[in-house]
């Protein structure tokens, strides 16, 4: 399984033209960059990955550029980031060869949740897939806060799922019920895990000391994402062996 997550400013690339074989064993000169992966396209019906959104270079550094649309079946993982293969794998050609309702396709990254009878349960934060079929298994809901670093995320199973209504993901009313799964008072063992949606209401509540642990970690973890960042920004052939985690895990997941 893959999250949405560990996609995110993942390296996109396609084959120079010319070259042959097979994409995964290109050298990174053999690549040309398309962009990172900034989104992560639904189905209209929610359940399932269909594709990426790619953000393309800016022109000159100054005039944006649409997002290309890569197809989740068109991609392979590569030591430089995804290489996209074959025909009909980017923008038009990939909607029309999946038969894709455009405008009908969701982004759920970012987008609150609510149950079907109106209790709002924060919004979602990470969606958990299987790489190969795109069928999505779990969605992680929190308020992105510090809360949802002290209790965790609501993790809600993909068929308790209902759809898309007025910006909202739409659950089933058991959803609410569900156990967060823990974060960093969890394993402190201060007990958090067993509390409810209630995130905002122990935000409230935290004191100095663990805004301060929570910041510390926040900023370790911004380091590492700095230190990726920049690497990112090399030339291709430098960055041979940056995504070794990912492409590990999109091996494990795509078998």
């Amino acid at each position: 399984m893959l999250r949405v997550s560990q996609l995110m400013r993942v390296p996109v690339h396609v084959p120079k033209k010319g070259r042959k074989g097979d994409p995964r064993e290109l050298a990174p000169a053999d690549l040309s960059n398309v962009g990172e992966v900034h989104q992560v396209v639904f189905s209209p019906a929610g359940n399932r990955v269909v594709g990426y959104l790619v953000r393309r270079p800016d022109v000159g550094g100054m005039i944006k550029r649409e997002d290309a649309f890569v197809a989740l079946d068109a991609c392979v993982a590569h030591d430089a980031g995804l290489v996209v293969t074959g025909d009909a794998g980017m923008d038009d050609d990939a909607r029309a060869r999946l038969g894709l309702d455009w405008n009908a396709c969701l982004i759920w990254t970012g987008m609150d949740a609510k149950t079907s009878d109106g209790k709002e349960l924060g919004w979602v934060s990470d969606v958990e897939f299987h790489s190969k079929s795109g069928r999505v298994s779990s969605f992680y809901v929190g308020d992105g806060g510090v809360a949802t670093s002290l209790v965790g995320n609501l993790v809600i199973p993909a068929d308790m799922l209902l759809g898309y209504r007025d910006g909202y993901m739409i659950v089933e009313p058991e959803a609410a019920n569900l156990q967060l799964n823990g974060g960093l008072a969890a394993k402190a063992g201060e007990g958090y895990a067993k509390a409810k949606v209630s995130g905002r209401h122990v935000a409230a509540k935290v004191g100095k000391v663990t805004e301060h642990a929570t910041e510390q970690g926040a900023r370790n973890l911004g380091k590492m994402l700095g230190k990726a960042k920049k690497q990112g920004k090399k030339r291709i052939g430098q960055s041979k062996g940056m995504f070794g985690a990912f492409l590990d895990e999109y091996k494990k997941a795509s078998k």
